[in-house]
């Protein structure tokens, strides 16, 4: 098996500078390290565990069958954070049949975003 020592996520966004705008301004994500220069330079960005890299220009939007997860501690004052920075928040958080309570939003490129809270009593976070 191959020993897995990091891991990001690779998005070629349509509009670089618009992307970088999204997820640093009104997602507030943290910068882990900027490479290159001029409006194609890369950011990566961190993701939890993981992390994120924006960089290059795609000519089409990534496929609508890429989707991020994004797990947070309170959904609902995400909820209010993002529509307060003018974030389009495509479903409000709604506690889905599974357990979890999610919110759905997009990036600039139409990418989906689920913004899930995970219960304290859901077994995702204790195994019966």
């Amino acid at each position: 098996m191959v020993h897995v020592l990091s891991s990001r996520i690779l998005l070629r966004p349509t509009d670089p500078e618009r992307s970088r705008a999204f997820y640093g301004g009104d997602l507030g994500l943290a910068v882990y390290r900027e490479f290159g220069t001029g409006p194609e330079r890369g950011t990566v960005y961190f993701l939890g565990g993981g992390f994120l890299e924006v960089s290059g220009r795609a000519e089409e939007p990534a496929s609508p069958a890429v989707r991020l997860w994004l797990q947070v501690a309170d959904v609902r004052a995400a909820h209010e954070e993002l529509a307060a920075r003018g974030v389009d928040i495509l479903r409000p958080p709604v506690q889905e049949p599974w357990g979890l309570v999610e919110m759905w939003i997009a990036d600039p490129d139409g990418t989906r975003i689920a913004v899930v809270e995970i219960p304290e009593d859901h077994p995702l976070r204790y195994r019966p």
